[in-house]
């Protein structure tokens, strides 16, 4: 995990947070508000995200649920708002962890440190997924029986295996792989899902492994 974007109002957090970061070798993003916190994570793609709830454009909470719309990046909360319910409200909304301001900078470096490894055991985890009669390797990005599946593919294929039993929705699936303006071409979906079937199961016509949940979206069966 290298790319951390950090949300913050106030600049000295934002500045303090960048020098510590960097010093430990992490690349660093910062934005000042939710709107351009969403449009950083949609373009720049971090590895994680350090979120304030207290943004000035809007609540913190629904950056998370922006989030949650279409990636599964770590989220670690900065916030000035201690109560219990807080946390529980951010927990639920999707946030893997919650540090309580005044904070000391080892402690949410330690954190940041304990989201790394818990990510990165759940990827070594879904490394390799079997689908019909054939093993996917996600993190070798190859399939075998000499299966070649194009980057669309893969970007589509990945979502799936990396929620096993969820459903994933159209409108998270189109706007991961080709973006928000492209949220109504479900058109799209079907095209590449039935290449995909073609490839990976043993009936395409009657799947049991890349099931369609009409008119909501997508969910791979292990």
């Amino acid at each position: 995990m290298s790319r951390i974007l950090v949300v913050d109002d106030e600049p000295q957090i934002l500045r303090a947070l960048r020098i510590n970061l960097v010093a430990r070798r992490y690349e660093v993003a910062v934005a000042p508000d939710g709107g351009s916190a969403l449009r950083e994570a949609a373009d720049w793609r971090p590895d994680l995200v350090v979120l304030d709830l207290g943004l000035p454009d809007m609540d913190g909470l629904d950056v998370i649920h922006g989030l949650r719309g279409w990636t599964r990046v770590p989220i670690i909360v900065l916030s000035g708002r201690a109560g219990n319910q807080d946390k529980v409200d951010a927990l639920d909304a999707g946030a893997d962890d919650y540090v309580t301001k005044p904070f000391g900078i080892d402690e949410l470096l330690a954190r940041v440190r304990a989201v790394t490894r818990r990510t990165a055991v759940q990827e070594a985890e879904l490394a390799q997924v079997l689908i019909g009669d054939h093993v996917v390797d996600l993190i070798g990005k190859t399939v075998s029986g000499d299966v070649r599946l194009t980057p669309t593919e893969w970007h589509i294929l990945e979502l799936l295996l990396r929620n096993p039993g969820k459903l994933v929705s159209q409108r998270q699936l189109l706007t991961e792989v080709w973006g928000p303006t492209f949220v109504r071409e479900t058109n799209y979906l079907r095209q590449y899902m039935a290449q995909l079937r073609r490839k990976l199961e043993r009936d395409p016509a009657h799947p049991v492994h890349l099931i369609t949940e009409p008119g909501m979206g997508y969910r791979f069966k292990p």
